[in-house]
């Protein structure tokens, strides 16, 4: 649904008459809900174990979703959009948690990347499956689709997952997880980050749309090949943060390759698509890459017995971003142009390098 959504984006424009900017609103309410429910769903994880927590998230998603297929109207996605991923968003604090507690430090990285991985893929499956389905049945058949694979998924979490029994842990050594100044300054320069990826993932298919006059299967099909490569990408770098026992510099070498590939796509935004087209596809990739690292060190900050709450501080923080990023970058596009709001994007990835430099690792 989170990477999915910006697929439909020329349809959910069509359909009700949206400005630039009206798109964006539509874009972010799927950030909104989050806000207010990660770090809860992070505490109840601790609480109560992550099945629970993951399987009652997505299905309540999966029925809200659906409900906006059935309602339809402009304020009607956007509210049971935001109700929806406020439910939704269990799946980060309890699939993060759960990795944190079957897995050692020098395997986590790997395995956050995994985790990670499952994102861009899910992105991916939207990208290619969305547009010939709401070409066929309309949008209210793709939100119904998507409503089904959170049902399924719920189902699936249910089916699968298992919390694994462990005694409580004193980790004298952590503050508590609110106060800890580093967890707040990860989760400020990854929210950089973020900034980042969402101008490029939540608007690409409109720009090649509407821009570059690629049909809406054909910019999908872009945003598909960036987001296959990311989970490649996601999967590699968490072995690499394991193996060089590092969260910290593995992450700012990431953001530096993301504003290196974005000031290239903002040179190519004119010429032939030949050339645009795969600095477009690298430049996405990579700026999906970060996750992984981000979230690992986020948990390791904490530790085991309070991942959940540092996994939903770090994600609540990065809703707060995303809320605002959609909504910014139409505006300013709007006002000044395509070049602009990418530009911009680019020089967010550099503020987040320059910040996490004040990090030390573990």
């Amino acid at each position: 649904m989170l990477l999915g959504l910006p697929v439909l984006a020329p349809a959910l424009r069509k359909e009700f008459g949206l400005t630039l900017t009206e798109v964006g609103v539509v874009l972010a309410s799927v950030w909104v809900g989050p806000t207010f429910t990660l770090l809860p769903w992070g505490l109840l994880a601790d609480r109560i174990g992550e099945r629970l927590v993951l399987s009652i998230g997505l299905a309540s998603m999966g029925l809200f979703v659906g409900g906006a297929a059935l309602l339809g109207g402009f304020w009607g996605l956007v509210i049971l959009f935001g109700l929806g991923s406020a439910a939704g968003a269990a799946v980060n604090s309890a699939s993060g948690r759960a990795v944190m507690q079957w897995f050692g430090q020098d395997e986590r990285g790997l395995a956050l990347g995994l985790r990670q991985a499952s994102l861009p893929l899910g992105g991916a499956l939207a990208a290619l499956t969305l547009p010939p389905i709401e070409h066929r049945g309309g949008l209210d058949a793709a939100l119904l689709f998507l409503a089904g694979l959170c049902l399924g998924a719920a189902l699936l979490g249910a089916a699968v997952l298992r919390d694994r029994p462990h005694a409580p842990e004193v980790e004298e050594g952590i503050p508590w997880t609110l106060r800890d100044r580093r967890l707040w300054i990860l989760s400020a320069g990854s929210g950089l980050y973020l900034v980042t990826q969402v101008s490029l993932t939540a608007f690409i298919v409109l720009f090649l749309h509407d821009v570059r006059g690629l049909s809406i299967g054909e910019a999908a099909g872009v945003l598909a090949v960036a987001q296959t490569i990311a989970v490649g990408l996601r999967i590699a770098v968490g072995r690499w943060s394991d193996r060089a026992r590092a969260r910290i510099r593995p992450l700012r070498i990431v953001g530096l390759a993301i504003f290196a590939a974005m000031v290239l796509s903002v040179a190519l935004l004119s010429v032939p698509l030949a050339l645009l087209l795969p600095a477009l596809v690298v430049a996405t990739a990579l700026s999906m890459t970060w996750n992984g690292l981000s979230f690992t060190a986020a948990a390791e900050l904490a530790g085991v017995a309070r991942s959940g709450a540092a996994i939903g501080f770090q994600q609540t923080a990065l809703s707060a971003i995303g809320v605002a990023t959609s909504p910014a970058f139409a505006v300013l596009v709007d006002a000044v142009s395509w070049r602009a709001g990418f530009g911009a994007a680019s020089l967010f990835a550099l503020g987040g390098w320059a910040l996490l430099g004040s990090l030390a690792e573990n």
